[in-house]
């Protein structure tokens, strides 16, 4: 909303600055985002009138004027504009003046003649981009009148940033009121006399959908000079709230919607055929719009229509067959209230936009419309002349305005403010509503332009607003400084991701919205959860894998042309369980490129598998893990596993399949791992174990089994058989090749023993590792090699 202070002024003029009144709008929660003067400074401008006019005698496109300035004896001043005629009056820069630019106004010789000043255009004076000659002035002003005073060019515009529940302030009406009842100033609606009646409006109106419309007036008019000009000080109203004026019939209802904010609209009588009917669009019906375009109406779209068709839509556009032109002398004048859920969305939905459907979509006072219609006919009579019929009004069921209880005793509890009964009341009565004193609280009505005013809440938020909010004592809140409980036996999502930080991993976050194709090539079990309405169509299904937005990650990555990279994330995924959802956290991870940073001590090597799985190792802690061959339809058949903890299955990971690697692009094949995140949380508390004093004993013990045997199943029948004085076994060397049998392979394992009490004899070390080569043995059919 952008309204001038000095029309503002007319309505309610408060003892205080232009800034003050914007810290005051703003404290009452209606934000002024701009404040800023209509013109820029400049001084020793003022009304000139020019007396005559003669060719240079030097110049073919200069002219040679004297102008009346008020001083007496005329100036003799160049001047090179077109449309320079005896008579006209304009501004007069004088020698001396300063202009928007810098330029200083200096006597000076042009072509050989004196000039003392210079015509000025509306561009030299800064109120414009472009223009075609000088500033015509109207006839009143008087020569040497400051063309600033004339113009009120030290005017200042504000423009309001009002939140959607606030329609009632898209109006100057509605802003004067709202600074009156903030300023405690007495507020005086706009008094009206309604128009003189020649005689009844002939055309018929049906409304055939009263919800839609609950009131429809309307009035034939026969204006006697409909090619008047616009008013002077309408078109500088109209101009500085940001309407560019057309004729004086559009300028009349463009001027009634910012001073009422009631919207209106004229036809050309004479184009109208029949009665006009406000009903539903029929489908496939078509309409031209007042801005040319053409638009295809859909069935839930409300239209004034006559006997040839649709002609307008309602409270969004009129249509161009039957508008206004500035020689129409027989105008149909509409003033209405639609329903804004009959016109919410509507305009959108047809890519337009108009102050009409921004007002009737936020809601617009039902109880204006009658006023709107007499203030717009006045006006025109005013300006053009001629007569007005009779008013023709249907009415529905209107709005109900339901009376609410507000208790002091709650305001005071909830805004924390000991304000008493009297001033509550009064704030309340300072906006006009209708108050009605209990022994409760009071039952407060509201008005019919506050659409916003329905509960308690609605109403202790006035209160709180008008008496600023810049008043509210800000008091902190006491609390207790409380150690929150950390379990030893559980680490957090931060322990875990500072684990990846400290591996050269960075962390990301994605989207959980994805692409079904995506979706498709990397989840094992793609996501069925769509959405209704995606924000766009690579973002139609909720994540079921994080490896998608890995994966896009590292797309991102390689086209900014970087080779090693290292991401992890943790987020939901999102699955269909039943008749509901689930989600659940997961953590996914990304390795590409090298093992280590380039760097001159170390050869650049490929990360591979078992790069990932020692970082995956990491993240388990000292649990029992458990890694065996996963099918997964992403990864690599041969160089992926699945990741139990427990015998539980928590996660995956591997390399990607070749044939995603090539459908993606990359180079070569990125590794990637994806854990449920709640059993990673989870880790044994340390206990205390003496260290021994005595010199551990290792043995290795190198066996040829089977070849389909995983040596993870050898090395876990090894640790279950808790041999005593055995503290850690670990496999050491694979080998398969000369010396060992097709079809075998040889595993040796590392078997460090040490007892806290003693020095073990050897006989007690033959009889452990024989103890484990036993197990090996009846299990594995294994072979000492």
């Amino acid at each position: 909303m952008k309204f001038s202070e000095s029309w503002l002024r007319t309505w309610v003029n408060p003892p205080l600055d232009r800034t003050a009144i914007a810290h005051a709008l703003t404290m009452a929660g209606l934000e002024v985002e701009a404040l800023e003067p209509v013109a820029p400074m400049f001084d020793r401008v003022v009304v000139g009138e020019v007396i005559t006019a003669e060719k240079h005698p030097q110049a073919d496109r200069l002219k040679l004027l004297t102008v009346d300035v008020g001083q007496g004896a005329p100036l003799q001043i160049v001047c090179g504009a077109g449309n320079v005629t005896v008579g006209m009056k304009a501004p007069c820069a004088l020698v001396g003046a300063r202009l928007p630019g810098g330029l200083e106004i200096k006597a000076a010789k042009v072509r050989g003649v004196e000039s003392f000043g210079m015509m000025c255009s509306e561009t030299e004076l800064g109120l414009c981009e472009s223009s075609d000659g000088l500033l015509v002035l109207a006839p009143e002003a008087s020569p040497g009148q400051n063309i600033r005073q004339w113009l009120d060019l030290d005017d200042h515009l504000f423009t309001l940033k009002l939140t959607p529940n606030r329609a009632d302030c898209l109006s100057i009406q509605g802003v004067a009121r709202e600074l009156a009842a903030i300023t405690h100033l007495p507020f005086v609606p706009l008094s009206v006399t309604p128009a003189a009646v020649s005689g009844p409006t002939e055309r018929r109106v049906a409304v055939l959908d009263d919800a839609a419309c609950p009131r429809y007036l309307g009035r034939s008019l026969r204006l006697d000079h409909p090619e008047t000009p616009t008013p002077e000080w309408m078109t500088r109203r109209l101009l500085r709230s940001g309407l560019r004026p057309k004729c004086v019939v559009v300028d009349v209802t463009n001027y009634v919607l910012l001073e009422l904010g009631q919207p209106l609209h004229a036809f050309d009588e004479d184009r109208l055929q029949g009665t006009l009917n406000v009903r539903w669009a029929q489908p496939g019906e078509t309409l031209v719009l007042l801005n040319e375009q053409q638009v295809t109406l859909q069935p839930d779209m409300l239209v004034i229509a006559d006997q040839t068709g649709a002609i307008a839509l309602a409270g969004v556009m009129g249509g161009q067959s039957t508008a206004v032109t500035p020689t129409s002398v027989h105008i149909f004048l509409e003033s209405a209230f639609f329903a804004p859920e009959a016109i919410a969305g509507r305009a959108r939905r047809l890519a337009l936009s108009s102050d009409s459907a921004y007002r009737f979509e936020r809601g617009v006072d039902f109880s204006g419309t009658r006023l709107a219609l007499e203030r717009a006919t006045n006006l025109l009579l005013e300006i053009c002349g001629g007569e007005a019929c009779s008013v023709v009004e249907v009415t529905g069921h209107l709005p109900q305005r339901l009376p609410v209880l507000v208790r002091p005793e709650r305001v005071r509890r909830v805004l924390g403010l000991d304000l008493s009964d009297a001033v509550m009341a009064g704030l309340l009565e300072g906006l006009g509503l209708a108050l009605e004193k209990r022994t409760d609280g009071f039952e407060v009505t509201p008005s019919s332009h506050r659409f916003d005013l329905a509960i308690e809440a609605d109403f202790i938020e006035e209160i709180a607003r008008l008496h600023g909010y810049d008043q509210i004592p800000a008091v902190p809140p006491p609390g207790h400084l409380t150690m929150l409980p950390s379990p030893e036996a559980v680490r957090s999502e931060l322990d875990l991701a500072w684990q990846l930080v400290h591996r050269g991993y960075q962390e990301i976050v994605t989207y959980s919205f994805v692409d079904a194709r995506d979706e498709a090539t990397l989840s094992a079990r793609p996501s069925d959860v769509t959405l209704l309405n995606p924000i766009a169509s690579q973002m139609s299904v909720m994540r079921s894998t994080l490896a998608v937005g890995l994966i896009n990650t590292l797309q991102t990555n390689l086209s900014r042309k970087q080779e090693r990279i290292r991401i992890f994330e943790m987020g939901r995924c999102f699955a269909r369980r039943g008749q509901g959802f689930d989600q659940y956290k997961t953590l996914g991870g990304l390795i590409y490129g090298t093992r280590e940073p380039e760097q001159w001590g170390a050869v650049a090597v490929p990360a591979d598998f078992f790069d990932l799985k020692q970082d995956v190792e990491l993240l388990l802690g000292n649990g029992p893990a458990q890694f065996t061959v996963a099918k997964h339809p992403a990864l690599h058949p041969g160089r992926s596993a699945e990741v139990s903890l427990n015998g539980i299955s928590v996660g995956w990971l591997g390399e990607l399949h070749p044939r995603v690697t090539a459908a993606y692009g990359f180079p070569k094949a990125p590794l990637l791992f994806e854990l449920a995140l709640q059993p990673l949380l989870a880790r044994a508390v340390p206990q205390y174990r003496e260290t021994s004093r005595f010199q551990p004993i290792r043995r290795d013990l190198a066996v040829l089994v089977a070849d389909s045997v995983p040596a993870a199943a050898v090395l876990e029948a090894l640790q279950s058989a808790a041999v005593p004085g055995v503290s850690e076994l670990a496999l050491f060397d694979l080998y398969q090749g000369q010396g060992v049998a097709d079809g075998k392979k040889s595993l040796a394992f590392r078997i460090v023993m040490h007892d806290t009490e003693r020095t073990l004899t050897e006989a007690e070390i033959e009889s452990s590792v024989a103890a484990l080569l036993h197990v090996l043995q009846s299990r594995f059919n294994a072979a000492l090699r």
